[in-house]
Formats: C-alpha cells, sequence, structure tokens
C-alpha cells in the first residue's frame, strides 16, 4: 500500500514537472527572444556548456563551503545560546534585541555592511550566519521551552546529574526542532550567500558567475547556473530530511 502511495506521488511529481516545462516553453516561444526568456532547450544546453567549464566544479564547491561554513557556526551559536536562553528567562530576555535586530534588518543592508568589513570570500559566510542563526535560535529554545518539567524534576528529585539530564531529556526534545530549524535555514541560506557572492564577487563562486553571465548576455547561462543553485537547494534539503527522519526513528527508540 505504502509503495503505491509513493509510486502514485512520484508520477504526480513527474507530472508537475513536465507541465512547468511545458508553461516554461509556451511563455518562452510567446516571448519569442532567447535573450529575455531563453526556452527549456536552450538552458539545458546551457547547463552542458557550463558543466564543461574548467572553473565550474570549484565554484560549485567554494559556494557550498561558504554556505555550510556560515550554518554550521549558526548551529554552533544558535544551539549554545538557545539552550542557555531556554534554560535561564533573563538570558532569553537579554538576547531578544539582538536576535529581532539581526532578523529585522533586511539582507541587502547586511551585505553592504559586511562588504565594508571584510573581505570578499568571508562576506558570503557572514550573511549565511546572520541569517541562519535566529532560525536555529529560536527553534533551539522552543524545543527547550517544550520539555516535560516533570521528567526534569522528578530526574532532579533523583540527583541525576546535570549532564545527564541535558543529553537524556533536552537534547532529544530539541533535536526535531533543530533539524526543522536547520532545514529551513539552509532553504534561505543558500539564496542569501548566492546574492552576497553576486555582491562581493569572490573568485570562485556561483554568484559570480551568474553576474559574469548577465554582463555578457549569455541569459541562458543565466538560468542554468540558477538551476545548479536549485539543485544545490534541493540536495541539502533533502540530506536534512534523511536525518530528521532519523532523529524521529532515534528518539522513538530512545
Amino acid at each position: 500500500m505504502r509503495d503505491s502511495i509513493t509510486s502514485k506521488n512520484r508520477k504526480i511529481t513527474w507530472f508537475s514537472i513536465a507541465c512547468l516545462l511545458g508553461i516554461w516553453q509556451m511563455i518562452s516561444g510567446l516571448i519569442s527572444s532567447e535573450i529575455i526568456f531563453p526556452s527549456p532547450f536552450s538552458v539545458f544546453k546551457g547547463i552542458g556548456f557550463i558543466v564543461r567549464d574548467d572553473y565550474f566544479w570549484i565554484s560549485v564547491l567554494s559556494t557550498v563551503k561558504r554556505g555550510l561554513l556560515g550554518i554550521l557556526i549558526s548551529m554552533l551559536a544558535g544551539c549554545a545560546l538557545g539552550v542557555f536562553a531556554g534554560l535561564k528567562k533573563g538570558g532569553r530576555v537579554f538576547l531578544r534585541p539582538y536576535v529581532s535586530l539581526i532578523r529585522t534588518t533586511p539582507v541587502v543592508v547586511l551585505i553592504l555592511i559586511a562588504l565594508i568589513w571584510m573581505s570578499a570570500d568571508f562576506v558570503p559566510v557572514f550573511i549565511s550566519f546572520l541569517i541562519s542563526f535566529p532560525i536555529i535560535y529560536t527553534n533551539t529554545v522552543q524545543g527547550m521551552l517544550n520539555v516535560d518539567k516533570s521528567l526534569v524534576d522528578m530526574a532532579k528529585v533523583y540527583r541525576v546529574s546535570k549532564s545527564r539530564i541535558l543529553r537524556e531529556i533536552y537534547l532529544p526534545s530539541i533535536s526535531s526542532y533543530l533539524t526543522a530549524g536547520v532545514s529551513t535555514a539552509m532553504g534561505i541560506g543558500w539564496k542569501a550567500v548566492i546574492a552576497a557572492e553576486i555582491l562581493s564577487q569572490p573568485k570562485y563562486s556561483i554568484g559570480t558567475r551568474l553576474i559574469e553571465a548577465k554582463i555578457y548576455l549569455e541569459i541562458d547561462r543565466v538560468f542554468a547556473w540558477a538551476l545548479v543553485a536549485v539543485a544545490l537547494s534541493f540536495i541539502f534539503d533533502n540530506l536534512v530530511r534523511i536525518v530528521e527522519k532519523r532523529t524521529v526513528k532515534w528518539k522513538t527508540m530512545a
């Protein structure tokens, strides 16, 4: 039964993609200008061209490295401060203005400020961190606040060590919130990283290749690089979902 549902969902997904390509081809045919709106065929040819480029893999891997580094730093800071704020109400109140400030400041303003302070290579890392941190911090705090207090009180009555309470009660509670936060941060983070690369233009990056293609009016390659960015986001989003499923199994077995 489950295989049947999965097979049906897969067919619907492929049908949806086919519809998208059909609409894309129809709009491209109506506009009839490859410079303004290239056809799917031209874009797929563009993908073939950029993949054969000597700088393709180094550009993709450099963007991946910057994005993952920013998210990793935000995970470490978001988890540490989120656990602290979840345990101490005063800490939560103290950190609230800083988190609100980061969350509400427009991304482009953050990029422009970062460009003044940092090298082109580090700007996307910094932006990835700033975009991901409030999401991971907020989810961690939410997970901490939803811990069953009666379990914590009972553990204290039996004089269970603080490290064991954190490991066996708090950690399973925040794990699903954390993976959900990382999944959301991944989706938004890649867009922010590539936007930062477009403005800072490090030597090897998807953002730099995008802006170069735009300058030379190679619109098919602009679309091709955009599809590469979408594919990256899709791959990492699915990796996080796999981790999320394993986390749920681990919580069930715990």
